[in-house]
């Protein structure tokens, strides 16, 4: 029971560009209260950590709860996270944020550990922790929605790489003609197999003239569709969103059929927005894997929704308090 001073609790954050979700959790997994506001990202780092914390006392307010309750906070975060130091080193979703030493600052304001680390990455931790049935030791979490992350849990440990980076796999090369991605490259996946592929190549398919149901789906509106509209669309049996979905996921395949080369994964578990579209999706990528992945490899994976939705990162972020903590 919650009232049982004996029982360990943790508050998990999961901090993105538009809002800040916190809940409080048992070590089992389970969310007890929750707490959540819009993130002050264009009002600078001050702001936000200001934002942070008024949720994390939001969600202690909800149990009358003190921090020292709390065997400690885990915080998920876009970009790239210096886990060892607690900085944020950069954040495409936060402007003006760059070695922002937000661990420090969490652990100054209440008074107990914290812990930070890459929204991808923990998802992944906490979908192999909380969401998989079964235990496996070798799991690749993928996130699509505007772009494309990912963590790895290899041999039953989060894989993070020689300085905590590993897991960017949206930005894996798949064809070095393909589009210029927002970091800089050319034809990486994200650029490809992302929402914003999708949205983009429905913009221009359109704009040259193609008959659909989208631009009802918007009232005519270009500049509203997305990849939920899109989605939508193909579901409602819409020839050019379904043209474009399958297109989405041949690319999707593409990248997958490299993961399963590279790492020869249990389970690979594939969320985030635009994998609500769901079968129409997976399944064009899952035959592309088939055709291009080393057999014993194709074999040997199961790839399929995520089971946690959109509490992965605040559960990631619970599971990451575990692995210090335990």
């Amino acid at each position: 029971m919650l009232g049982d001073k004996g029982q360990k609790l943790i508050l998990g954050v999961d901090l993105g560009g538009t809002k800040i979700a916190a809940a409080l959790a048992t070590t089992q997994g389970e969310i007890v209260a929750r707490g959540r506001r819009p993130t002050p990202a264009q009002a600078g780092p001050d702001a936000v950590i200001n934002s942070v914390c008024a949720t994390i006392n939001e969600v202690l307010s909800a149990k009358e709860l003190r921090p020292s309750r709390l065997s400690g906070i885990g915080i998920a975060a876009a970009g790239v996270i210096d886990s060892a130091n607690g900085k944020v080193i950069f954040s495409p979703n936060l402007p003006a944020w760059h070695e922002v030493p937000l661990r420090e600052a969490i652990e100054q304001r209440f008074g107990i550990p914290a812990y930070l680390g890459n929204d991808a990455n923990l998802a992944a931790l906490g979908e192999w922790r909380f969401g998989v049935e079964k235990k496996v030791a070798n799991l690749i979490y993928i996130t699509v929605s505007t772009g494309i992350g990912g963590g790895i849990i290899a041999d039953g440990k989060l894989y993070t790489g020689a300085c905590g980076a590993a897991g960017e796999i949206g930005h894996m090369t798949i064809d070095v003609n393909g589009p210029r991605c927002r970091c800089g490259n050319i034809g990486c996946w994200e650029t490809l197999a992302s929402g914003t592929a999708l949205a983009r190549e429905a913009v221009k398919r359109i704009t040259e003239g193609a008959r659909t149901s989208i631009i009802e789906l918007v009232g005519g509106d270009v500049s509203k569709i997305d990849a939920k509209i899109v989605g939508l669309a193909a579901k409602q049996g819409d020839e050019l969103a379904q043209e474009l979905v399958s297109r989405l996921g041949y690319y999707f395949g593409v990248g997958l059929a490299n993961l399963v080369n590279i790492f020869n994964p249990e389970l690979i578990l594939v969320g985030g927005g635009v994998a609500k579209i769901g079968a129409l999706l997976l399944q064009p990528a899952i035959k592309i894997v088939k055709e291009r992945a080393f057999s014993t490899s194709a074999n040997a994976v199961e790839i399929k929704p995520a089971t946690l939705g959109d509490d992965s990162g605040i559960l990631g972020a619970v599971a990451f308090v575990l692995e210090h903590s335990s």
